[in-house]
């Protein structure tokens, strides 16, 4: 029993660490990405007993929010926001849902769009001939008509109780759940809000050589558990054949 017992812990950690090698992969994937935030994997231990381990198994990811390093890009669609808070965008549902990527185009209908082309969600509209489009960091929005900036309309961002509960939508979004709380919209600068810095972008927040570190952990740590496994295999199949003479 205590050798199927082994077995079946280190087939449990073998199957964790894959987990958490994918979760390690996709933040070195995205350490270029503007407005991305890092994802850590949460383990729980198995008990059968209150005193006997019967492996781990991954309980949760948890997105890490913590503020990413602004660059100045010189573009006016290009927003940041500094300090707390998300920019609000629309889906294709209806659904609305929440980023820090803020590298923003004008449309062929002249709307206010993201990477993906999501709408984002401000209160006003650009009129005819806008060319450009900038943000003071009150969330005061600006057209350029004419060769003439004017202010069309103005913009909140977007917190919750609990950001790290966010569920993941993909596209570099984010969707609110029971665990992050509802969203709280309000006015940059203001009530702990933060402000939105225009011409610059929000780089993301993976820290590479921690990154690179935690992947070489895991590949010895799976390594171990591989050849746990293999001798315990050995082991069952000498006993098996002991017993048939």
């Amino acid at each position: 029993t205590s050798l199927f017992h082994t077995l079946n812990i280190s087939k449990q950690d073998m199957l964790s660490r894959l987990v958490d090698l994918d979760v390690t992969s996709n933040n070195l994937a995205n350490v270029s990405t503007m407005g991305y935030k890092a994802t850590r994997s949460n383990f729980q231990e198995l008990l059968t007993t209150a005193t006997t381990k019967n492996a781990v198994i991954l309980a949760s990811t948890q997105a890490l929010m913590q503020q990413g390093s602004l660059s100045v890009t010189g573009n006016y669609l290009d927003w940041a926001v500094q300090g707390e808070g998300f920019f609000a965008v629309r889906l294709e549902d209806g659904t609305t849902a929440y980023t820090r990527d803020g590298h923003f185009m004008l449309d062929g209908n002249n709307n206010l769009v993201n990477g993906s082309g999501y709408p984002l969600v401000w209160n006003g509209s650009l009129p005819a001939g806008t060319t450009s489009v900038s943000v003071e960091p009150g969330g005061n929005v600006l057209a350029l008509v004419n060769d003439q900036w004017q202010q069309v309309g103005s913009m909140q961002l977007t917190r919750f109780t609990n950001p790290t509960g966010l569920s993941s939508y993909g596209q570099n979004l984010w969707l609110p759940n029971d665990a992050s709380g509802p969203a709280q919209a309000g006015t940059p600068g203001i009530n702990g809000y933060g402000i939105v810095r225009a011409q610059a972008l929000e780089q993301s927040n993976v820290d590479l050589s921690q990154e690179m570190t935690h992947l070489m952990t895991l590949q010895r740590s799976f390594q171990m558990s591989t050849r746990v496994f293999q001798q315990t295999d050995t082991m069952i199949n000498q006993a098996i054949n002991m017993r048939k003479y």
